[in-house]
């Protein structure tokens, strides 16, 4: 597929510059390749986990209680790209490390795969893992194809990478969503499976258009260093046994002893992470302004994703059982909802990628700020829209499968606006010492976001309730017009990076 889509490059001397995809470096084929198979297993076991949660046939679950594990499934996943980062920078590389994740992710999906409930979280902690190690890197290695934060091709580049990234999400519900809810929820893990074992494949394959020094460890370990983290390791994770083993034992042992420890680090190790990048006296006074400036990206982003992510729960628990899921009288299965973002997506991302490079043309592209600003405003606007289905469930009858449609448009088009764009600005303004850990960094906003939503829900908040929704919809709103507000003090403070 990807040679088919190459032709001759015009710009030689990039990775792989004997072909180009897309005008891009030929490496960018592999990793769009790659993290396709990648988040078409992680979106379809995505898709289905929250359903398999409450249905009579899964877990059986409250709809408060499976709001909050795949809440917590979902911080864990990028909370775990900050080590992912660290073992490209100081282990394996990014590239050998993506190559381990793929196959502890496949391991994951095929533990999920087996017909028993005990094996289930030791299923969703592989993925996690996985997913962890695999992210930062496969989008760092994505910015080292190009000559460096001028590269006027990069921003595209990302956007060409996120075409991948949702054209896997696309066919996951309608595959593995399908067999899952209609034939058996763990035949649909196994497809997952599948699909991360292909995408393992086809990185192996394909490693050799990537840039050379994907496969360097930046900064390796010293052999203190290495003896030192594995008594650190070891401490902590004995403490966590024994910890558990007491708690087990006294028969005190519920779910939440899991679930409020995960929410709670979720939200404060990316304030502990930011804080201590900030005060590294090794960065320059340059980096140190871009870190300023980085944390208004980051709390943007963390506010963004705590309520973008609930389209997977809120908004899919709704579904399951307030909406009207038929079209013209044809019924489809709840986890489809799941593939129109992906959709939109696709036949959104080239017209906003040609949009800015028009704009940049003429001089008039919108900052980066005044992007993140109305992403901010639009998914506001999204949970203001959520409103009117909640009221028609209220009184007793089915929200029609449009609501919820227009409600995943207007996330999209806020998506568009922010989260390609915190990719690549997450790169430039990377300091060098953190490299691959940066990247990380930019995850952890999705962690602290989805935190929330599960400490939310542990507290007994229904997220399905008017009141939250609106005061949601609120915050969103006035963060985006806060930042659009200060959007010239954080362009002093990015320096030369725009």
């Amino acid at each position: 597929m990807a040679s088919s889509l190459t032709k001759d490059s015009v710009s030689p001397g990039t990775p792989g510059s004997e072909k180009t995809f897309f005008g891009h470096p030929r490496g960018l084929a592999t990793l769009f390749m790659t993290e396709m198979w990648e988040r078409f297993s992680y979106y379809g076991m995505r898709a289905l986990l929250p359903l398999y949660l409450v249905a009579p046939g899964g877990l059986a679950l409250s709809a408060g209680t499976a709001t909050a594990i795949y809440s917590v499934y979902l911080s864990l996943v990028y909370l775990l790209t900050m080590p992912g980062g660290w073992f490209g920078d100081r282990v394996w590389g990014p590239r050998k490390t993506v190559a381990v994740a793929g196959a502890v992710i496949m391991l994951g999906h095929l533990t999920l795969a087996l017909p028993s409930s005990g094996t289930f979280y030791a299923g969703l902690g592989l993925v996690a893992i996985g997913s962890g190690l695999l992210k930062a890197n496969i989008s760092t290695m994505v910015g080292q194809l190009y000559k460096g934060p001028d590269d006027p091709r990069r921003d595209g580049g990302f956007t060409i990478f996120y075409m991948g990234i949702n054209l896997g999400a696309f066919f996951a519900p309608l595959i593995i969503g399908t067999i899952g809810e209609s034939v058996n929820w763990h035949l649909g893990f196994a497809l997952a499976a599948v699909g991360m074992g292909l995408g393992v494949i086809q990185f192996l394959l394909g490693s050799r258009h990537l840039a050379a020094h994907s496969s360097v460890v930046p900064k390796p370990l010293s052999a203190e260093e290495k003896s030192s983290t594995l008594r650190k390791a070891a401490l902590w994770a004995g403490i966590a046994v024994v910890a558990y083993a007491v708690v087990g034992f006294s028969g005190n042992y519920t779910l939440n002893w899991v679930l409020v420890p995960l929410t709670l680090l979720g939200v404060i190790i990316p304030v502990l992470v930011l804080v201590r990048i900030k005060r590294d006296r090794d960065l320059d006074q340059a980096e140190q302004s871009k870190m300023s400036a980085y944390i208004w990206f980051f709390v943007a982003a963390a506010v963004f994703w705590m309520i973008y992510d609930q389209g997977g729960s809120t908004l899919s628990i709704f579904a399951n059982s307030s909406a009207d899921n038929s079209v013209f009288g044809w019924d489809f299965p709840v986890s489809w909802y799941q593939s129109v973002n992906p959709v939109l997506i696709m036949a959104l991302a080239p017209v906003f990628a040609w949009f800015w490079l028009a704009l940049n043309r003429r001089g008039k592209e919108p900052s980066t700020i005044v992007k993140f600003g109305s992403g901010l405003v639009l998914v506001g606007a999204s949970f203001f829209l959520f409103l009117a289905p909640l009221s028609i469930a209220e009184g007793g009858h089915k929200a029609a499968a449009m609501w919820l449609v227009a409600i995943y448009f207007t996330q999209t088009v806020g998506e568009l606006l922010l989260s390609p764009v915190g990719l690549s600005v997450t790169t430039k303004m990377a300091p060098a010492k953190y490299a691959s850990q940066m990247m990380g960094v930019w995850f952890l906003a999705v962690t602290a976001g989805d935190a929330t939503t599960g400490l939310l829900s542990i507290a007994g908040v229904d997220l399905n309730k008017t009141g939250i929704v609106a005061l949601e919809a609120s915050l969103a709103v006035i963060a985006g017009i806060a930042v659009w507000m200060y959007r010239n003090k954080v362009k002093s403070l990015m320096g030369d990076v725009r």
